[in-house]
C-alpha cells in the first residue's frame, strides 16, 4: 500500500469539537441545577471508568466524556438559579401552567431552564415559542400559538410554581 494514504499519529485523538451553548441567559429552577450537578458528576464518574479500562484502544468514549464535562461545567458557570415564585399570579419562568385548547382539553407546561426542558414531560425553555406566548398571561386570559398543524388558542387555568425536587 501506497504510504501516501496512511495517517500516522501519536494514536491520540484529536479533542472532539465542543457542544454548542445557547446565546439565551441560562436560567435554571433548583431541579434543573441539581440535574447538571448530577450529570456532571455521573460523567466524570464515567470517565473515570473509562480511564481505568485495560484495553484503551477506542479513545473516542472518553473524548465524548470530556467534551460532555466541558459542556456542563459551562453551563454550571453560567447558571443563572431561579427560585419558583410562591404564589404566581402571571405565567413566568420557573412555574407551572395548565391550559384548555378549544376542544377543552387541558394541558399542563412548566417553564424551565434549557438543560432542563423536555417537551415529553411538558417542560419547555423560555424562548421556546409556545412559552414566549405564555409568559406574562394571567388565569382567564387567552392565548393563541402558531404551530405547524396551526393557530391554536389556549386558555390559562391554572399558574403554579415548578416542584423543586426530582
Amino acid at each position: 500500500m501506497s504510504r501516501a494514504f496512511v495517517k500516522e499519529g501519536s494514536g491520540e485523538l484529536d479533542p472532539l469539537p465542543d457542544l454548542p451553548i445557547s446565546p439565551h441567559p441560562n436560567y435554571v429552577t433548583p431541579r434543573g441545577l441539581a440535574s447538571l450537578q448530577a450529570r456532571l458528576a455521573a460523567t466524570q464518574t464515567e470517565l473515570a471508568r473509562l480511564r481505568a479500562r485495560p484495553d484503551r484502544l477506542d479513545k473516542l468514549p472518553e473524548a465524548a466524556a470530556e467534551r460532555d464535562i466541558r459542556y456542563l461545567e459551562a453551563r454550571l458557570r453560567s447558571a443563572i438559579p431561579v427560585e419558583p415564585p410562591a404564589a404566581p399570579q402571571e405565567v413566568a419562568f420557573a412555574t407551572r401552567v395548565t391550559v384548555a385548547d378549544e376542544a377543552g382539553t387541558e394541558t399542563s407546561y412548566e417553564i424551565v431552564g434549557e438543560d432542563e426542558a423536555d417537551p415529553a414531560q411538558g417542560r419547555i425553555a423560555p424562548h421556546a415559542p409556545l412559552a414566549r406566548n405564555l409568559i406574562g398571561a394571567r388565569i382567564g386570559d387567552t392565548v393563541f400559538w402558531t404551530r405547524p398543524a396551526g393557530r391554536t388558542e389556549l386558555e390559562i387555568l391554572a399558574i403554579s410554581p415548578v416542584e423543586t425536587g426530582p
